[in-house]
C-alpha cells in the first residue's frame, strides 16, 4: 500500500477538524497530506512544490497556488502534485495567482509587523477599493454568482464573524441599514448555529474572515446554505474554504497579515462592508446613480485621511508609554463609534493584557460607571458636531459625568471640534469625514496606543500570548 493509499485508508475513519502531513522514510521526497474542516494549500514551483496552512508559507519561493478540498488528499514531489478523493479518482484542478509578492510579507524596515501593518492600511483600503466598477458603470464583487432577483427579493441580512471581524460588521450594519432599509442583524458565528436562527432563502448572509478559515464562521456559512440562504464571504485569503463555498465572494487585498492581531484586515473588512452596503444600494434602487458617485468618492479620499492619521500619531505614542502601568482602561463610544470602542478595547487585551472594556456611551448609567474611579483612563470616541449634534453633545455629557468621578479623559475628536478640549484631558484629532465612514479613522489611534503600550511593557505584539492567526477549531 502506498503513503497516498494509507491517508485515503486512515482519513476515512476520522472524525471532526484535521490537516495531516505524511512522509516515508522510505521516499523522503514524497510528502502527502490531508484535510477536512482545517486549512491545507498548496504551492505550485519549479522543481520543488509546497503544503502549508497559508499561502504566506511560501509565498517568498512562489506566486502560484492551488486549492485543497474538502477530503481530498494531495500528493507531491518536486517535480509533481496529484489530488484525489477519498476513492482514489484524480482530481483536475486549476491553480490561481496570488495578487502580493513576498515583500508584503516582510517587515519592511519597521520592527514589528503590526507596526508596518498599521502602515499599510491607506494602501489596503485603496487596494479594497480598486477596480470595483464594471464595464457598465456598475459594482461588482470579485466571484461567484447570486441572481440580481435573489438580492432584490432579500428583506433581511445576517453577518456572522468573530472578533474583530464581528466588530467590521457591527460598524457595517450602520451603514446597510441606512443606505439600503434592510435590517441587518450582527452574529457570532459560534453562537449562530445553535440558537436555531431564523435564516430563509430571503436572508442573505455575509460571513466575514480575515483569513476565510475561521471554524466557527465556516460552520455557520454551511447551516445558512442548509436553511436555502444565499452567502456573500468577505475574505482576505484567495482559495479559502469560505470564499470557496460561499455563493459569492468580495476579496478585501488588503495583502498578508502576519500580526496576530488583526489591524489592516479590520479597516478592509469595513470598506469591503461599505462597498456591499453600496452595491445592494445600486442594485435594489434605494439610491440614485449620483449619490452611489457620490458614496464612491468619498470612500476614495479615505486612504489619504488615514495617512494623515499615521503622520500625526506621535501624541498617543507618547501618552501609551507613560500608561504601561494602567491595570484597566475603558472605552465609550456611540453610533459608529461604539464598535470602534469595542475594538479599541480587544487590541489592548490581545497586545498588552491589559483589562480594557468597551461600551456604548449611553450604557455607562446602566452600570459601567461604577467602574469609574479617581485616574481611571477613559478613552472616548466623540461623534462628529456636524449632522447628528445630539450624538456629540450626548456623548460630551458622558465625558463630563466620568471626569466628576475623578477619570482621565482620552478623546478621539473630529478636526475642527472646538468643543472637546473643554473635556478632556487630551485630544487625539482625525480629520474629517462622513459619519458613516468616521470609524476608518478613529480606530487608527486606538490601534497605535495598544501597540505602543505593548511594546513598553516588553511583550511581543506580533505573537500575543494564548492566540493564534485563524481559529481553526470550534
Amino acid at each position: 500500500m502506498g503513503l497516498a493509499d494509507a491517508m485515503r485508508l486512515i482519513t476515512r475513519r476520522l472524525e471532526g477538524a484535521f490537516t495531516l502531513l505524511a512522509v516515508d522514510a522510505r521516499e523522503p521526497r514524497t510528502v502527502v497530506g490531508a484535510r477536512r474542516n482545517s486549512p491545507l494549500v498548496i504551492g505550485l514551483g519549479e522543481g520543488e512544490n509546497f503544503l502549508g496552512s497559508d499561502v504566506v508559507a511560501f509565498i517568498e519561493h512562489t506566486r502560484t497556488a492551488l486549492e485543497l478540498h474538502q477530503d481530498e488528499v494531495v500528493e507531491i514531489t518536486p517535480d509533481r502534485v496529484t489530488i484525489t478523493d477519498m476513492k482514489g479518482l484524480v482530481v483536475e484542478r486549476e491553480p490561481y495567482h496570488v495578487d502580493w509578492d513576498a515583500s508584503a510579507a516582510q517587515k519592511g524596515g519597521f520592527s514589528t509587523f503590526m507596526e508596518k501593518e498599521i502602515h499599510d492600511q491607506p494602501t489596503a483600503v485603496a487596494d479594497t477599493l480598486r477596480g470595483r466598477i464594471d464595464d457598465r458603470g456598475r459594482l461588482q464583487l470579485d466571484g461567484g454568482i447570486i441572481h440580481e432577483t435573489v438580492l432584490n427579493s432579500i428583506d433581511k441580512i445576517i453577518v456572522v464573524a468573530c472578533g474583530t471581524a464581528a466588530y467590521a460588521g457591527l460598524v457595517g450594519r450602520y451603514a446597510i441599514e441606512h443606505w439600503c432599509r434592510i435590517p441587518v442583524e450582527v452574529e457570532l458565528a459560534h453562537e449562530f448555529r445553535y440558537r436555531d436562527p431564523v435564516v430563509g432563502v430571503r436572508t442573505l448572509v455575509v460571513a466575514i474572515s480575515q483569513s476565510g478559515e475561521t471554524m466557527d464562521t465556516i460552520m455557520a456559512v454551511r447551516h445558512a446554505q442548509q436553511q436555502g440562504a444565499p452567502v456573500i464571504a468577505i475574505v482576505n485569503t484567495q482559495g479559502s474554504t469560505i470564499a470557496r463555498e460561499a455563493d459569492a465572494v468580495l476579496y478585501t487585498r488588503a495583502g498578508p497579515e502576519i500580526a496576530v492581531a488583526s489591524t489592516k484586515a479590520f479597516l478592509a473588512q469595513i470598506t469591503a462592508v461599505y462597498l456591499l452596503g453600496i452595491y445592494l444600494a445600486e442594485l435594489r434602487g434605494n439610491k440614485f446613480p449620483d449619490e452611489i458617485e457620490s458614496l464612491l468618492e468619498q470612500l476614495d479620499a479615505i486612504p489619504s485621511k488615514i495617512q494623515r492619521v499615521l503622520d500625526t500619531s506621535e501624541p498617543i505614542r507618547e501618552l501609551a508609554r507613560t500608561m504601561a502601568n494602567e491595570r484597566t482602561v475603558l472605552f465609550l463610544g456611540r453610533h459608529v463609534g461604539y464598535p470602534v470602542a469595542l475594538e479599541g478595547a480587544l487590541k489592548l487585551k490581545e497586545l498588552a493584557y491589559i483589562h480594557a472594556e468597551g461600551f456604548a456611551a449611553g450604557e455607562l448609567k446602566h452600570g459601567p460607571i461604577a467602574l469609574v474611579e479617581e485616574g481611571q483612563p477613559v478613552f472616548i470616541v466623540l461623534p462628529s458636531p456636524r449632522g447628528r449634534e445630539s450624538l456629540h453633545a450626548k456623548v460630551i455629557s458622558n465625558v463630563q459625568e466620568v471626569r466628576a468621578r475623578g477619570a482621565r479623559t482620552f478623546v478621539i475628536a473630529e478636526e475642527g471640534d472646538t468643543d472637546a478640549a473643554n473635556y478632556a484631558e487630551q485630544v487625539f484629532y482625525v480629520p474629517s469625514a462622513p459619519v458613516l465612514m468616521t470609524p476608518l479613522l478613529s480606530v487608527v489611534p486606538l490601534q497605535i496606543f495598544a501597540l505602543e503600550l505593548a511594546a513598553a511593557k516588553g511583550y511581543d505584539v506580533d505573537q500575543p500570548r494564548n492566540l493564534a492567526k485563524s481559529v481553526t477549531v470550534e
